[in-house]
């Protein structure tokens, strides 16, 4: 599958963390499994591209209870929209309710969580298309209440889980490619200046 010691990389972060500009970075990479790359995966912005993973989703409907489910199983669920090889980048917003169960089934594979305020998540959000936008799809978080308060429940998740396991602060693209050992993608990104405080989290 992978040249590298390990299958996948978790992305993780909240509604409007712009996690998803950071996944992209990587997802560049010649390195990485870009065979999610499809029209039904997009709403035509640009910093939404290759599959989500999650409850209303084609994938990951479950995810909210993930930790009940088996490896083999779950590594069937992220396997489904990829047939080409190399580094599967796997997102989802609810990995934030679960990084020590990741962090416990695959102790090879890099996690990756981003994290802004819970105002700044909500802005970003709503200026980047919110409820409208067609992928990935919100509608499960019901309303702009409901979503402010998953924003501040995601970022919660994440920050204990940091608590507890010493991970590192990557302030750029290229330094996150360098600490994951894949080529630089050639999409740089300054997360610092972005307001993006990006962990990477890697046994």
């Amino acid at each position: 599958m992978s040249e590298h010691k390990f299958k996948y990389i978790f992305v993780t972060g909240a509604p409007g963390s712009k996690w998803s500009s950071v996944a992209r970075t990587m997802w560049y990479s010649p390195e990485v499994d870009r065979s999610d790359d499809k029209n039904e995966y997009s709403d035509g912005n640009v910093r939404h591209q290759g599959a989500y993973w999650g409850p209303g989703m084609e994938y990951g409907d479950d995810f909210t209870t993930m930790h009940l489910s088996s490896k083999e199983d779950l590594e069937k669920e992220f396997d489904i929209p990829f047939s080409g090889k190399g580094v599967r980048i796997i997102k989802s917003h609810d990995f934030a309710y679960h990084l020590e169960f990741i962090r416990k089934t695959w102790p090879e594979c890099p996690i990756v969580m981003c994290l802004r305020g819970v105002d700044a998540c909500l802005g970003w959000w709503v200026k980047a298309g919110g409820f409208d936008i067609t992928y990935p799809n919100y509608s499960n978080y019901k309303d702009y209440k409901m979503m402010a308060i998953a924003i501040a429940n995601q970022n919660k998740g994440i920050y204990d889980f940091l608590d507890v396991k010493p991970s590192y602060y990557t302030p750029s693209s290229y330094n996150l490619s360098n600490m994951l050992g894949i080529q630089f993608s050639k999409v740089e990104q300054d997360f610092s200046k972005d307001d993006i405080d990006v962990y990477l989290n890697w046994s």
